[in-house]
């Protein structure tokens, strides 16, 4: 198989979804900073070290978009909706919702994030980190940020202060405003690769996980629209060589899952209406389903393929994902077609059941396996 593709904004053959595995002297830093034994200065600066590594680890490997590996978060959301003003994050209580797996010896359940005041950005959340990250390499540096739905799925209008939003519709303003304000300021910074993680979305394919939304007094669809609605408003005003990427999966703390299926049950709301410019979706085993919901894929969105588990250090067959992603072409044109891993290598700090070794072994197949496909990858 042979393509070529015009770029008029970042796309890559070989993607990844961003982060990676924190190292020993991270995690070492962190634990001293919460005793206190170091400051936020010295913290800083250890993070700095690993990230200027593990970029020089991505170039290693041939890719050609990185990220700091999140070497810098507790979690794929926390660190940024928790710099949100007006928001706290509080300690979950267990949710039957997430007892769906009996045999798993991993079980996480998300915080609970409420609005108790006024949601503001009182500062940029994520330039300071962009601009390290693209001091460190001449490729091209990508940010991830968690997706605005976040700060209202588990509780729905329960988790927004009624006193402070009498109408919900003036919270939902308010989170455009704060992820416009934060995206103006990377793109003042030189970031032209934006991701927004949403797991959430795929929560709509549960039954388990649906039931959450009814038992908020809600119709499982007609929030899922407006979720879209919501993307599409916070990314609206976005230069025109940005690209944004949405990123769907079905969880991935410490290599669990929380929802099953495929996404023909979200698709064509989900890959119909909303504005972005191409998706990173899960699908390295029959829990995401088959590729045919991709026929409600625009002819103008592109697809980056999850095709490689970062859940596992068993290695895939290049072969098997070749054929894969050809199987994928009897919905998306070749042209539009990408390769990544099928999600973070660690979504929360402690990182997924998984190698070092393995992890940059599955990149460096994402880079040969796109390389095999694409020849100008």
């Amino acid at each position: 198989m042979t393509a070529t593709v015009t770029r008029t904004k970042p796309f890559f053959r070989a993607d990844h979804v961003g982060s990676l595995l924190r190292p020993a002297e991270v995690f070492a830093a962190r634990e001293a900073f919460a005793r206190r034994e170091i400051d936020a200065a010295r913290l800083r600066a250890v993070e700095d070290a690993a990230i200027r590594e593990v970029v020089a680890g991505q170039e290693r490997a041939g890719l050609h978009v990185v990220t700091d590996g999140e070497f810098r978060r507790e979690n794929w959301y926390a660190d940024f909706i928790g710099r949100l003003g007006g928001v706290e994050i509080r300690e979950a209580q267990q949710n039957p919702a997430f007892d769906h797996d009996a045999s798993s010896t991993v079980h996480y359940v998300p915080k609970n994030v409420v609005t108790v005041a006024p949601l503001r950005r009182p500062e940029p959340i994520l330039v300071r980190d962009f601009a390290f990250l693209a001091a460190t390499t001449e490729r091209t540096a990508k940010i991830t940020i968690p997706s605005p739905s976040r700060l209202h799925f588990h509780g729905g209008r329960a988790v927004v202060s009624s006193d402070v939003y009498p109408d919900i519709e003036a919270f939902f303003d308010d989170v455009v405003r704060a992820y416009r304000a934060e995206i103006a300021d990377l793109e003042a910074a030189g970031c032209r690769y934006i991701q927004i993680d949403d797991p959430l979305f795929s929560y709509f394919i549960s039954e388990r996980m649906r039931a959450e939304v009814v038992a908020n007094g809600e119709r499982p669809e007609d929030r899922l629209l407006r979720y879209v609605r919501l993307i599409n408003d916070c990314i609206a005003e976005r230069r025109p060589d940005t690209a944004v990427g949405i990123h769907v999966c079905r969880g991935n703390a410490r290599s669990a899952w929380i929802a099953e299926g495929g996404y023909e049950r979200i698709a064509e709301p989900l890959f119909g209406s909303l504005q972005n410019d191409h998706y990173l979706l899960e699908y390295d085993d029959d829990r995401s389903g088959d590729f045919a919901p991709l026929r409600f894929m625009p002819k103008d969105k592109r697809v980056v393929l999850g095709l490689v588990t970062s859940k596992y250090g068993k290695l895939e067959e290049r072969g098997t994902l070749v054929r894969r992603v050809e199987e994928a072409t009897k919905y998306v044109a070749l042209d539009h077609l990408a390769i990544s891993p099928q999600c973070g290598f660690a979504s929360v700090v402690e990182g997924n059941i998984i190698t070092p070794e393995d992890q940059w072994a599955k990149l460096r197949l994402v880079v040969e396996t796109a390389r095999e496909i694409w020849p100008d990858a």
